[in-house]
């Protein structure tokens, strides 16, 4: 068959209308044509110098202990290597200040939001534990990803939700409440590996590591807290680039 010679991405972006690359591959046994549903294989896609390869390190999913439901069982999660020689270069080749790592306790990375419309939070009766989507628009990032994500914490009041950030099974499997456009207020995490002194009151730019697109991002930190060998941190006034 076609599929023999076909090298799928083995990224599960799910553009292709299947949750996985593998899911994709036994649709093309039987629908060979189908295989132009995979931007990524697309000829007519923007070429791009590709960055110095990150190294990375091989995680089972299985043993994956996050719990965020993005990761299908047998699956090998292809990660940058956090020992050793860091790259310091996010997908585009730009440079950054250090890695932003999740609280190991949580499903995701802890990010606080606010709806364009904050009265979405009280229609649509955010609960904490409840499955979000949404995606944040212009000055606040900018990403052009669908984010998702579990509710932490919930204030009907204003409208803010924290929320930690996770893969998009959950909601395919569990269903969802859509926010639509949001804005990104701010990020809390924990710093382990950085290439600058950290300051209050400073910008720099970063890389949230379970970052999909791998890009760096900036932000003002506001909070910072030392607890063992990694640092505590709260970065506000968000943007991408």
């Amino acid at each position: 068959m076609v599929t023999s010679n076909v090298e799928l991405p083995g990224l599960n972006c799910g553009l292709c209308g299947f949750r996985t690359c593998e899911e994709f591959r036994s649709q093309l046994a039987s629908s060979p044509e189908s295989v132009r549903r995979c931007i990524h294989l697309s000829e007519n896609r923007i070429q791009q110098d590709a960055p110095a390869a990150q190294p990375t390190l091989a995680v089972q999913a299985e043993s994956c202990s996050t719990g965020c439901g993005s990761c299908s069982g047998g699956q090998t999660i292809a990660r940058p290597q956090m020992k050793g020689q860091l790259p310091w270069k996010d997908s585009l080749g730009r440079d950054f200040d250090f890695y932003l790592e999740h609280f190991p306790e949580e499903p995701g990375p802890r990010e606080i939001i606010i709806p364009h419309n904050p009265i979405i939070t009280r229609e649509l009766d955010v609960q904490v534990g409840d499955i979000l989507i949404g995606r944040p628009l212009g000055m606040s990032c900018g990403c052009p990803i669908t984010h998702c994500g579990v509710a932490t914490q919930v204030d009907m009041r204003t409208g803010v939700i924290v929320w930690c950030v996770t893969g998009p099974l959950g909601p395919r499997a569990k269903g969802f409440k859509d926010l639509g456009y949001y804005i990104a207020e701010g990020y809390e995490g924990l710093v382990k590996n950085t290439r600058s002194e950290l300051r209050v009151g400073m910008r720099y730019y970063f890389q949230p590591h379970m970052c999909m697109l791998q890009w760096r991002h900036s932000g003002l930190l506001n909070y910072l807290n030392r607890t063992g060998d990694q640092w505590q941190v709260r970065l506000e006034g968000l943007w991408i680039g």
